[in-house]
């Protein structure tokens, strides 16, 4: 860093540790649930969820999530982003008690839709405000840390989700987001400053609305697609009706004055390659993901706990490497750093398809080190050059359009690698399941959970069920691992091609401000920062943007 003054936040790193938390609690109910996919699928112990509702535990939550984020991001822009980050944390608090006392699979997916509400409001406002303490120089460290908290919460979720399923009934793996919650509203409230967009946009609830229902609508369509077969009307009504509906949402983001998605922020080939890289890795890394817990816990047979220690692995990878990004693409470059980590992952996906039942478990281990530590070399450079591109008041923009994608990724991987494998699952397990009653056939074919289930109940009969499951699942387990490992070449090309090789130096960070220099500014004092024209629309002249306040 030169001898210019930090225009950062006096308390930047403290407050840093306090959005860390925050995150924390977001990141820490997915990777617990991931843990407790076995368990919710007992009919005894848990609530007896299908494969299908499962999916459905995991993308209610993200679709209400994405759908809500880019107004909430406005929200918190208007009332303020320290109000907004108090508000999701007692909503996600709410919901988690909700999750916890769920007596049935349908009560569970309405309250983890509710979490999504919670997520969404904390979320963004984490990332807004980290860009808006710190100085621009300071900022892709911050954001290193950021995401790197992401891994401390994959390594302690499986961890304390296993050990409490172990030791407690399945609702307190949601009702540990508690005390983190209470500790998160004390901290927030004391360490965190205020700050707001002077002239924030208005809501654009058209564009929520369509939003939400066309991705509910694609995805119900290609869950129960997947489940049920393609042969029927109705699958293909979801998925042609949603399709059309988030066309619309795209036509009408296009030309209102307050979109929700900005869609002329895709202009600029910075912008566009780095979402598109966040949102096919994470398509491609948690679409196969998903599976891996029934993998381990059913056809490898280790406990909940056993699961979450194996996953830990790729936990401290994003932890090591994440913070290291930063350094490496001073070196390197942002388009080398991201397409090597794609391709480190891209690796790995294509490992977990040469999986066997009795594959050796060192293999596993270490492949998710390099899993972690691939997708760790992709979100803090590609996460940097989206909030590059942006003002630093408009910092709810860029956070929002990131985690939208990424989470849409999220939902739409699991939908859709999820079909994959319940077809091929299905193909595979008919033939061993064609002497079954009718009824008991049905939930052994439906997955490799109720398999077990039927199996256990046919006593030493059920042997050779159980093996026919595990060849089937493992098999289709690798039609998706495949599937993965396509989407991450892709995101490789894409980022080859449109990602720029590094950000110019002295090129403007959040809010023009240069990235090395610049006048010294003290924290608290309205700036009025130039935002350089973005690339591509044919203007070269420096347009003044909105005040905005630092702290």
């Amino acid at each position: 860093m030169d001898s210019a003054a930090n225009t950062g936040h006096p308390r930047r790193w403290a407050i840093l540790g306090v959005l860390v938390i925050s995150l924390l609690v977001v990141v820490l109910d997915n990777t617990v649930l991931n843990v407790a996919m076995r368990t919710l699928a007992d009919p005894v112990h848990g609530l007896g969820a299908t494969q299908s509702q499962l999916e459905w535990a995991i993308n209610s939550y993200t679709l209400v999530f994405a759908g809500l984020l880019f107004s909430f991001g406005v929200l918190g822009d208007r009332w303020g982003r320290k109000r907004f980050l108090l508000i999701g944390l007692v909503l996600f608090g709410i919901a988690s008690v909700l999750s916890a006392y769920a007596q049935d699979p349908g009560q569970l997916i309405a309250a983890r839709a509710f979490m999504g509400v919670g997520g969404a409001a904390i979320m963004p406002v984490t990332l807004s405000i980290i860009s808006n303490v710190f100085d621009p120089r300071e900022r892709g460290k911050a954001i290193g840390i950021w995401a790197g908290s992401v891994g401390l919460a994959v390594a302690i979720g499986p961890l304390l989700g296993g050990f409490l399923l172990e030791h407690f009934w399945w609702g307190s793996v949601f009702m540990i987001n508690v005390p983190i919650i209470l500790f998160g509203l004390v901290a927030v409230a004391f360490l965190v400053p205020e700050s707001r967009d002077p002239q924030p946009g208005r809501i654009d609830l058209v564009g929520v609305v369509l939003s939400v229902v066309g991705l509910v609508a694609l995805v119900y369509g290609i869950v129960d697609g997947g489940e049920h077969g393609f042969g029927r009307p109705e699958v293909w009504a979801s998925l042609v009706g949603g399709a059309l509906v988030l066309a619309a949402f795209v036509w009408w983001e296009s030309r209102t004055t307050h979109p929700s998605l900005d869609v002329k922020l895709f202009r600029d080939a910075r912008f566009s390659a780095s979402v598109a890289s966040i949102g096919l890795l994470f398509f491609a890394s948690m679409g196969s993901f998903f599976f891996v817990g029934f993998y381990l816990q059913l056809v490898r047979d280790y406990s909940p706990m056993q699961s979450g220690a194996l996953l830990v692995p790729f936990a401290v990878g994003q932890m090591v490497f994440a913070p290291l990004s930063t350094n490496l693409v001073k070196r390197f470059g942002v388009r080398s750093v991201s397409a090597a980590g794609i391709l480190v992952a891209g690796v790995t996906f294509a490992v977990l398809a040469t999986l066997q039942v009795d594959t050796p478990i060192w293999i596993v281990v270490v492949n998710f080190f390099f899993m972690g530590a691939g997708m760790a070399n992709v979100m803090p450079p590609a996460t940097n050059t989206i909030m590059s591109v942006l003002p630093r008041e408009k910092a709810g923009v860029g956070s929002a359009v990131s985690n939208t994608v990424r989470q849409v990724a999220v939902a739409m991987g699991v939908a859709v690698l999820g079909s994959v494998v319940a077809g091929v699952y299905r193909g595979e397990i008919e033939p061993a399941t064609a002497a079954l009653p009718g009824p008991i056939r049905d939930i052994a074919n439906e997955s490799v959970a109720g398999a077990y289930g039927v199996a256990g109940n046919l006593g030493p009969a059920g042997a050779p069920l159980v093996t026919a499951a595990n060849d089937a699942f493992v098999h289709a387990m690798h039609w998706a691992a495949l599937g993965s490992t396509l989407v991450a070449l892709i995101a490789v090309a894409v980022v080859l091609r449109w990602m720029p090789k590094k950000l110019a130096q002295g090129a403007a960070g959040p809010g023009g401000a240069p990235g090395a220099g610049g006048p010294a500014v003290p924290a608290g004092v309205p700036v009025n920062r130039s935002v350089p024209a973005a690339e591509g629309d044919g203007d070269d002249v420096q347009r003044p943007s909105r005040l905005s306040t630092v702290g």
